[in-house]
């Protein structure tokens, strides 16, 4: 039969001939059959929404047949008309309205689905989409099998709003792992009964954030959940989008997430609410600049991608809806003021546990995983950075690659780079030898291809740019691109992208060290083009940089030479040397540490510790620390660090990651180096355990002699890599001051070991510190050790009257304490009168007492003037004393 509407492609004249077939429907009705239509129209809404009974009541076939088009548009409304003639039992009419639709506007089953309807489909659709997640060798498997459960710990996300004194800290949130309950409670109401419209999942490259949020759009569509609150998710790579030439609107997104062009897309937006947009990867959005064009606040309006997202962002577009967003550690400041009331959450890789389940679903073969995970485990080093997902995958990968040939698991690297770079060496090895040269020779240029992209923030290629490059069909294009080809307009359009954003960055870094010597007077490769910018640009270069130092290791170095056939620049290595050292001339590690200081003569009173700043921007002393970590070069990194007079970093949130970098680079500080920690959290979040059956606990308080003295026996604190490294005989670190740091016994106890045989450390600054009684006394004994150094200690803390008892006995038994600064400690009458007695001891070595901002009685008063008459050497400092003013005023100051 002919069709001859069924051909027209505009819009109008579809939208007039289903007018047509609406009205012609409804006329055809008597007046008992209106009637009818009419209350059964108001009595069953379709997906929640019905047109206003004051509209239906009375209304004729013409007024009707005008609601319904308005209120849900002309084909769906011959949808709603066709069923509710059928539930008001005029089967005939109903047969005849689709007959006719079909011949005037042609079959289009997806046309005539309601949102309830297309809601089924569009969740089939996104489990056969999403059922299989390719590796990075292109291989596919099931996403089911191959998703190992990360770590994920909540987060405030009020930046302003102020945290507990040390003294009053609540215990670290404990990490859960995602399993659909934690899923499910990202959106979770809080304290005041509110749910939150937008989560941020954040964490390092590589974590896992792409993985875990492609599950939760899986598990969504499998009825795991949000059960009842979403419709429709919709998975949006920001980077692509941001790529996409043209202008697009958000309905346009969507329609490219359908399994067809047919979606009842108004429908679905005017039930915004139960919408959720899961953005991966926002971190590419670039900061909004002073020019900047409003965000899009209308879903069908055609916009560049950067206003699509920042609408979405900003709650201009769909504010009702949910939103999922993915960005790396680095960048949540940046976000801040795009986002409206986020909940935040940090994705912090796998536990132990599965670290141990991820290789045994890698291997499949039982006896390869045993052995490849046990090396791993006995690497401490590398076990510790396959908490990592990607670094994890890329292990596995080498690991298999050497059981395959029988190579000794020894060789496999520790730091991050050098897994990348080993990585990389294992794929090309497995070329023909006679290829060596020509593969050495595309490897330069796929490294060119790298930078230009990540200086240019651009994550896709066109065939173009390989062709331009001589890479297209390549074998590197084969081993490190991946190929995806849009639909477009013409014909179909075909990009390329790295298997993952970290190779871009690596071969990115690599880049400068394969390039010639370069002009006379010039920065290798210019480096400096990657090392010097505003603070965006360096969080946008993060990795890159990282990845850079890294590769500069002697080690590394030789690696390269050897595997590239190339001869690397000692001028890469000299000139970020410079820059490191102009970063500490310039007070880059320094900057803002004095604002972490109680002004002169204040008291603080309980709970006025300073707020913690959970949403801090790009941290760039932790971030140097990093690289120079990276190097894993002992002779570099203390020749950096002469740059710095002090190393100070403040608000941070230490994870043990972070605690194994700065333990590095205090090992290998120079002489003369101090560390200062401002309001910081020394104490990692912990994993959630699982609660432990009755009888297992009863099994425990049962359990032997020898296991209950194990379970007395103190544990190591987080901070004992870092009393460790201090008391290494290369550190040359002379003085540590922890400022607003909590500082738990255990932390104590592991610090008095450090003081007993650091082999500089002359200076010692606890202010604020939460230190309790038991922990003051445990550093008094270390205070009173024969090979003690410390000249210097500060303490300034309320209370501990007890333990500053026993630290004035420590003066007649430090070998080396010289100076004492008490000031904003509370010292009751009888504790002065024991200090004074201290003080006059013939082996009380105290040259300066410092007692600024310490209230005393006027017996105190005299008691101390005593002991000054009767040690004229001895520098005491009090304002009540009126001696030496001028002395007491500079050195409270300088405290």
């Amino acid at each position: 039969m002919d069709q001859p509407e069924a051909s027209c492609s505009g819009v109008e004249p579809r939208a007039a001939a289903a007018r047509e077939l609406l009205l012609a429907a409804l006329e055809d009705l008597s007046q008992e059959q209106l009637r009818r239509f009419r209350h059964k129209l108001r009595d069953a809404p379709l997906d929640g929404r019905s047109i206003p009974w004051g509209r239906l009541e009375g209304a004729d076939a013409v007024d009707l047949a005008e609601q319904l088009t308005h209120f849900y548009g002309p084909e769906p409304a011959l949808d709603v008309a066709r069923k509710t003639l059928k539930r008001a039992d005029v089967r005939d009419v109903a047969a005849r309205l689709k007959q006719q639709r079909l011949q005037r506007l042609g079959a289009s089953p997806s046309a005539l689905l309601s949102v309830s309807e297309y809601r089924k489909k569009y969740r089939e659709h996104v489990l056969r989409q999403h059922a299989k997640v390719k590796e990075r060798n292109a291989r596919s498997v099931k996403i089911t099998k191959r998703f190992t459960k990360l770590l994920i710990a909540p987060e405030s996300a009020a930046a302003e709003s102020e945290v507990p004194g040390p003294e009053e800290e609540p215990p670290p949130e404990r990490a859960r792992r995602s399993d659909t309950h934690t899923f499910n409670r990202l959106f979770g109401r809080d304290e005041e009964g509110q749910r939150p419209l937008t989560v941020v999942l954040q964490g390092p490259a590589g974590i896992g954030k792409t993985m875990a949020a492609k599950k939760i759009l899986y598990d969504w569509a499998a009825g795991k959940l949000y059960n009842g609150q979403v419709d429709f998710a919709f998975f949006l790579p920001c980077r692509e989008l941001l790529e996409r030439p043209g202008a697009c609107s958000l309905a346009d997104l969507i329609l490219d997430q359908c399994p067809d062009r047919s979606a009842p897309v108004r429908p679905m937006l005017a039930q915004s609410e139960r919408l959720l947009f899961i953005l991966d990867g926002v971190d590419d959005l670039p900061a909004p600049g002073p020019g900047e064009a409003a965000p899009c606040a209308d879903p069908f309006e055609a916009a560049a991608g950067a206003r699509v997202l920042g609408g979405l962002l900003s709650k201009a577009l769909l504010p009702g809806a949910r939103l999922l967003v993915t960005t790396r550690t680095a960048a949540p400041g940046r976000l801040q003021g795009r986002l409206r009331s986020p909940q935040c959450a940090e994705v912090r890789g796998f536990s132990d546990k599965d670290k141990k389940k991820y290789f045994f679903k890698f291997f499949q073969d039982e006896w390869r995983a045993e052995r490849a995970y046990r090396f791993v485990k006995e690497n401490e080093t590398l076990f510790a950075l396959c908490f990592v997902p990607f670094v994890c995958w890329i292990v596995c990968t080498v690991l298999r690659q050497q059981l395959e040939l029988g190579q000794d698991l020894s060789h496999t690297s520790k730091t991050t780079t050098s897994v990348y770079l080993l990585f990389i060496a294992s794929v090309l090895s497995s070329a023909p030898a006679a290829d060596g040269p020509r593969l050495r020779g595309e490897l330069r240029k796929l490294c060119r291809l790298a930078r230009e992209g990540v200086l240019g923030r651009r994550a896709q290629f066109a065939d173009a740019d390989l062709e331009r490059l001589q890479l297209r069909g390549s074998t590197v294009q084969t081993l490190f691109f991946s190929k995806k080809e849009l639909a477009g307009v013409l014909e179909t359009e075909v990009t390329y992208q790295f298997i993952d954003q970290s190779f871009q960055e690596f071969f990115a870094a690599l880049s400068y060290l394969l390039e010639g010597e370069g002009p006379p007077g010039a920065p290798a490769g210019g480096v400096a083009e990657l090392l010097r910018g505003d603070a965006e640009l360096r969080c946008h270069l993060a990795l890159t940089t990282r990845f850079l130092f890294g590769l500069l290791s002697a080690e590394r170095t030789r690696d390269i030479e050897l595997r590239f056939g190339c001869v690397v620049s000692e001028r890469v290595r000299q000139d970020v040397l410079r820059w490191v050292q102009g970063q500490g001339r310039a007070g880059a590690a320094p900057e803002g540490a004095q604002e972490a200081q109680a002004p002169e003569g204040a008291e603080e009173p309980e709970g006025a510790e300073e707020p913690e700043d959970e949403d801090s921007e790009f941290n760039s002393p932790l971030e140097l620390l990093y690289c120079l970590y990276e190097t894993q070069d002992a002779a570099f990194v203390r020749q950096a660090l002469r740059g710095f007079r002090e190393l100070a970093l403040r608000r941070v949130r230490f994870s043990r990651m972070d605690l194994t970098v700065l333990s590095y680079c205090v090992r290998c500080c120079p002489a003369g180096q101090a560390l200062r920690l401002d309001s910081c959290r020394l104490t990692p979040a912990q994993d959630k355990k699982k609660k432990r059956s009755l009888m297992k606990r009863l099994q425990s308080s049962l359990g032997s002699s020898s296991a209950q003295a194990a379970a007395r026996k103190p544990q190591a604190s987080p901070l004992r890599p870092l009393c460790e490294a201090m008391a290494d005989q290369e550190c040359g670190l002379n003085s540590l001051t922890l400022s607003y740091c909590k500082l738990p016994d255990a932390a104590c106890g592991d610090l008095s070991e450090a003081l007993r045989v650091a082999p500089a450390l002359t200076e010692l600054s606890l202010l604020h510190s939460g230190l309790s009684e038991g922990g003051l006394r445990v550093l008094c004994a270390a205070l009173a050790w024969p090979g003690c150094r410390v000249r210097t200690l500060r303490v300034q803390q309320s209370g501990l009257q007890e333990a500053l008892q026993c630290l004035v006995s420590t003066l007649r038994q430090g070998p080396a304490l010289s100076t004492l600064d008490l000031s904003g400690c509370q010292l009751s009458g009888p504790t002065v009168t024991y200090l004074c007695a201290v003080l006059q001891h013939p082996e009380c070595r105290l040259q300066t007492l410092s007692l600024a901002s310490v209230e005393l009685s006027e017996q105190s008063l005299e008691e101390l003037r005593a002991v000054r008459t009767a040690k004229p050497g001895l520098v005491i400092t009090h304002p009540g004393l009126d001696n030496h003013p001028e002395l007491s005023a500079s050195f409270s100051s300088a405290l």
